[in-house]
């Protein structure tokens, strides 16, 4: 880690690093009448006020356990992960179980109605438990005055980096309201995935749109794109940390880098360049509208048919009129939406588009909904996110004169029924397809694969398959998914982090396979080349087990009491590793001491010398005497 000096020159506290409250934010303790909303009383960068729960003295703060829920998006899911990571690095604990949990932690959505609702419900049931709560994401951001939020902490979208703030200063009795913007939180911040082997990695916040129906803009802001350099630095520390995919996120892929004077396709080339070249990584481009990439269609096509990137993109229309998009105020037309699906269809290999379609859009004729049922039907998307319309506060279009209620749920049943009709995999079955498999599917006995084109692929395999790639045979399809038999597991353990990758890591040949162990202790894949005669073995440092002078590390005496722990493990390895020199006519063994090793040793070594020393000094000191 790097010296206080250093990090506190930088800007600000790092995770991990306390400053006393007073130092590190400004407070304004409330002394007036208990009835006084908080949004009457002085804007402050950081504000709390006593609140009417009682404070457990008994408690250590940073021991207590935390229940998170998350709405919304991927981004909004990156933003819960950062959070879980800052707190989990103070000590704090995390349960699924809402009633064993000391503080409640809601990131919250603003794009519909249901998931508000589904928020407010839950504040409702925090508040009737009396457990502390602090509510983030972009429902307070965009609606600072919401009735609901009256009396709860809550932490703005920009503001991430100091949740454990929050947090302690809610669980002292505190209610405390941090929004004020500044400047994108770091990358590298503290996180706990929800799968290990997905990063989900903002790109951008904000966007650069005007939509007349969306909320998020009031919540995310004006396009703010992360630097290219940034980004890249982000990618290569995720996948020596044995991440298998990375998901670009943001609220518009495409209009990428235009506040900082690059582009979408500079970024996706300088990412490109950073995947393993054994193919062992895949990168998936997030959500990108039409207008920000129509003048890129040629570059962003060649990176779709790079081989560690999905041949997959979402491109919401949603709507197949002309007119509503207009109303919409989408800046795009039909015509142009049809252009980008064409040409990508066209230049990229089992190129797969998934779209957004909202029905009953303030002022849709019969005509106009007719039009977008016609778009689907023709293009058959194996993906399409039907929605009606929802009326949010703040925003134009809930000002506009409205569909019908029943008229909106009749037509979005009926492009779902249009929708699901379709059998988008029917061709896969007896095809041969390369899968990378990153999770279990919710019946516990699939593993979950996808495909170059993120075509879902249910196999059976031991959990031990999860972060490795695959070659399968779909056996047959679905309407949401097929399944498939595995014929070969290809490129490398899913438990470990290998000391030796890229180029020049015997798994960069994709026609090589690893059989590896699901063990958490270091796993030894024995490789054989394609001309079957060269064998190599990789000794892995496993990502659970760090040296002491990683991040995760917590202390030297942590690190020894884990080493003694796994002291058995490792004497199985080195009798692997001394059949294999003796296999080899090699020896090494001695060798292969670190850095902390060769200082204890060295330390021991001086001591005893001094002892020895001593006992030789006081000997012959009585010798001399008598």
């Amino acid at each position: 880690m790097e010296d206080i000096e250093d990090l506190l020159a930088a800007g600000g506290s790092p995770p991990g690093f306390r400053l006393p409250l007073t130092a590190a934010v400004g407070v304004n303790p409330k002394h007036k009448k208990k009835n006084k909303t908080i949004n009457s009383l002085p804007k402050s960068t950081f504000f709390y006020q006593d609140s009417v729960n009682s404070y457990d003295t008994t408690k250590i703060p940073g021991t207590e356990t935390i229940y998170m829920k998350t709405f919304g998006c991927s981004h909004n899911q990156s933003d819960s992960e950062y959070m879980a990571g800052q707190l989990s690095a103070f000590g704090y604990n995390f349960s699924d179980n809402p009633d064993e949990a000391d503080l409640w932690l809601i990131n919250t959505c603003t794009v519909k109605s249901p998931s508000q609702s589904a928020m407010e419900t839950l504040i409702a049931k925090c508040r009737n438990g009396n457990k502390p709560l602090v509510v983030a994401g972009c429902v307070p951001q965009g609606s600072r005055d919401l009735k609901e939020l009256e009396g709860v902490s809550v932490v703005g979208v920009q503001q991430i980096d100091r949740v454990v703030e929050v947090v302690e200063e809610t669980l002292k009795g505190h209610e405390v309201r941090l929004l004020t913007r500044k400047t994108l939180p770091a990358l590298d911040l503290p996180k706990v995935r929800k799968n290990k082997f997905v990063e989900i990695l903002p790109i951008n916040v904000g966007c650069l749109g005007a939509c007349t129906y969306c909320k998020t803009k009031h919540a995310r802001g004006h396009l703010g794109s992360y630097t290219v350099e940034s980004l890249v630095g982000r990618v290569r520390n995720v996948i020596a940390d044995g991440v298998r995919e990375i998901w670009l996120s943001s609220e518009d892929t495409g209009a990428y880098g235009r506040d900082l004077g690059v582009n979408l396709p500079i970024l996706l080339n300088a990412l490109v360049a950073e995947l393993p070249s054994d193919e062992s990584t895949m990168l998936r481009i997030g959500m990108t509208n039409p207008p920000y990439i129509l003048e890129h269609l040629k570059e962003i096509a060649e990176v779709l048919r790079h081989p560690c990137v999905y041949s997959f993109l979402h491109v919401p229309v949603q709507s197949g009129s002309d007119t509503i998009l207009s109303t919409m105020n989408r800046e795009y037309t039909v015509g142009e939406f049809r252009t980008v699906v064409d040409t990508l269809t066209e230049m990229v290999p089992g190129m797969q588009i998934a779209t957004d379609i909202i029905c009953g859009f303030p002022g849709e004729t019969d005509e106009d909904f007719e039009q977008t049922v016609n778009l689907i039907k023709e293009y058959k998307f194996a993906q399409v996110h039907i929605s009606q319309f929802y009326p949010r506060p703040g925003t134009p279009a809930a000002r506009m004169k409205k569909v019908p209620s029943t008229v909106v749920k009749k037509r979005s049943r009926e492009l779902t029924s249009v929708f699901e009709s379709f059998t988008p995999y029917v061709g896969m079955e007896g095809k041969v397809e390369r899968i990378w498999i990153t999770e279990i599917a919710t019946d516990g006995t699939h593993l979950v694969g996808h495909t170059k084109g993120y075509v879902q692929v249910l196999v059976v395999g031991p959990e031990s398959m999860l972060g490795t790639s695959a070659i399968v045979k779909i056996t047959s399809v679905g309407r949401w998914s097929v399944f498939g038999e595995v014929i070969k597991i290809l490129n490398r353990c899913s438990a470990s982090s290998e000391l030796r990758v890229g180029k020049d890591s015997p798994c960069s040949n994709s026609s090589e396979t690893c059989v590896c162990s699901k063990e958490p202790e270091p796993c030894a894949c024995e490789m054989t080349s394609s001309c079957g005669h060269t064998e190599e073995k990789i000794v892995s440092v496993p990502r659970n087990d760090p040296m002491p002078n990683e991040h995760s590390s917590q202390n030297l005496i942590g690190w020894l009491l884990r080493k003694r722990k796994n002291s058995s493990h490792k004497k199985m390895e080195n009798e692997t590793t001394l059949e294999y020199d003796q296999k080899l006519g090699t020896s090494h063994h001695g060798c292969n001491w670190g850095l902390v090793d060769k200082a204890l040793f060295g330390g021991i070594s001086v001591s005893l010398m001094t002892i020895i020393a001593l006992f030789l000094y006081l000997g012959s000191r009585s010798l001399s005497s008598k």
